[in-house]
Formats: structure tokens, C-alpha cells, sequence
């Protein structure tokens, strides 16, 4: 999929910082290698040396120096590498998207660590908002996403829900105003973007079933809508998750 369209004018001109791009240099370079490049401290100067958690049901977590070292230094922008490839593996456990296994032509799916959902949200409506846009969400919403989405100047429009999530059909008839080929057309005010908490939503509680879910992807695939999906509430859930083979 081209993301490109989707991406504001303010975030099409943004361009690695070198700072950046000589840290993920370092971290590829030996363990010898002295850098005088970026403001990398002298871990032998850290303060922790070890460090032990104890769990609920009575066992530790041994944090030794190298891995003390990796946590207090400086890392990439989208976190400590080793920690990227688990979650991904954790994402294709758990979810299996089929994007995990696309080129990075095609859209591969890639991971950054952010301090929170709300944090990871704001950067992407950063990155995708632009003044004037029109942006569809559930007619109930987590009031700190308003909070993170008015500022921008965009024209949230609200979408009617039932005890299942968005109602496909409102959906459709709140997109009723538009053509799906408006997509294609950069200077139409058709909206790009739908914000959506499938699992657990916060105010109403609702929860997607998997064929709402098919359906709203449908329609979005019709419009070339992107879906912001706001997953913090998956794993609580009454009923064990499955874990796909």
C-alpha cells in the first residue's frame, strides 16, 4: 500500500536527523570503536551496574551489566533493536498480519516504541492531520483523543456506534456525501483517516465482532481510508485470547 497520500505536507518535509542516523551507525559498530560523533557517555560512567525485579508469584528478573549498559545508553529513534524484534515476533504470534511478511517496498510491517499509546497516537495524527481535514471516529470517544486531534484544526466527525462498535451501514451513510473515486483527487475534502478502538472502546466499552471488523475494512478499502487503530485494551479480556499457530 502508498502511504504517501496520507502523510500532511508539514511531515513529507521532515528528513532523518544525523544525530539520529550516526547512533544506529555506533550501534552497529564494533564494541572497541570510539565515537566522537554524537554525545554517546562513557557507560563504565552509569550509576547501575545490576538490577533485579521480583514478580508477583515469587520469581526475579536478573538484569546483568550488558544489558544494564544497552538500556541506560542512547538507542534508535525506534527503540533498542533487540526489543523491536521481539515485539514484532510478538505481533505475528498473537495477530499474524500478513504485512509482517511484505517487502519494505510493499509495506512491511514495522514497529516503533513510543511512551504510551497516546504519545504513539499523537505522533501519527502529527503525521497525518492537516488543518481542515475531515476525520471520521466513533460518536463516543476517549476525550484525550479530542484533546490530541482539536488543536490540529481538523473537523472531527462523529460516527454512530452500537454495543458492537461502528455501525457499518452509518458509516456508509456519514461517507454518502462523497464518490470513492473523490479519494484520488488531493484537492477533495473526502476524509482519509478513521480513528477507531475495536477492543474494549473507551467511554462505551463496545467490542468489534470479526465480521464488523471485515466489514468496516471493506468500506475503508473502498474510500482508502486509513485506519488508526487504538488496540490498548486486547488482552483484557474475560475470555483467554488465542494464540495463532
Amino acid at each position: 500500500m502508498n502511504y504517501s497520500r496520507f502523510i500532511n505536507i508539514v511531515s513529507a518535509a521532515r528528513r532523518p536527523s544525523p544525530i539520529r542516523v550516526l547512533t544506529d551507525l555506533y550501534q552497529r559498530s564494533p564494541p572497541s570503536m570510539i565515537s566522537l560523533a554524537g554525545g554517546v557517555p562513557n557507560p563504565s560512567l552509569f550509576p547501575y551496574e545490576t538490577t533485579t525485579i521480583s514478580l508477583k508469584d515469587g520469581s526475579k528478573l536478573d538484569f546483568g551489566w550488558n544489558i544494564m549498559q544497552q538500556a541506560l545508553q542512547y538507542s534508535s529513534s525506534a527503540g533498542v533493536p533487540e526489543l523491536l524484534n521481539w515485539l514484532k515476533e510478538f505481533q505475528i504470534k498473537i495477530h499474524n498480519p500478513p504485512t509482517a511478511r511484505y517487502s519494505p517496498e510493499k509495506g512491511q510491517m514495522d514497529i516503533c516504541v513510543t511512551t504510551g499509546s497516546q504519545d504513539g497516537l499523537a505522533k501519527v495524527f502529527d503525521m497525518v492531520i492537516s488543518p481542515g481535514d475531515n476525520i471520521l471516529l466513533d460518536v463516543h470517544c476517549y476525550s484525550g483523543i479530542l484533546s490530541a486531534m482539536k488543536p490540529l484544526g481538523c473537523n472531527l466527525i462523529g460516527v454512530p456506534i452500537d454495543k458492537y462498535g461502528i455501525i457499518p451501514k452509518a458509516l456508509k451513510d456519514v461517507l454518502s456525501e462523497w464518490k470513492p473515486e473523490d479519494a484520488k483527487n488531493p484537492k477533495s475534502n473526502i476524509p482519509k483517516v478513521l480513528y477507531t478502538v475495536p477492543n474494549g472502546n473507551n467511554p462505551t466499552g463496545t467490542s468489534m465482532t470479526t465480521q464488523r471488523k471485515e466489514e468496516i475494512y471493506q468500506i475503508a478499502h473502498d474510500y482508502d481510508l486509513l485506519i488508526i487503530e487504538d488496540d490498548p485494551y486486547y488482552f483484557l479480556q474475560f475470555e483467554k485470547f488465542m494464540v495463532l499457530q
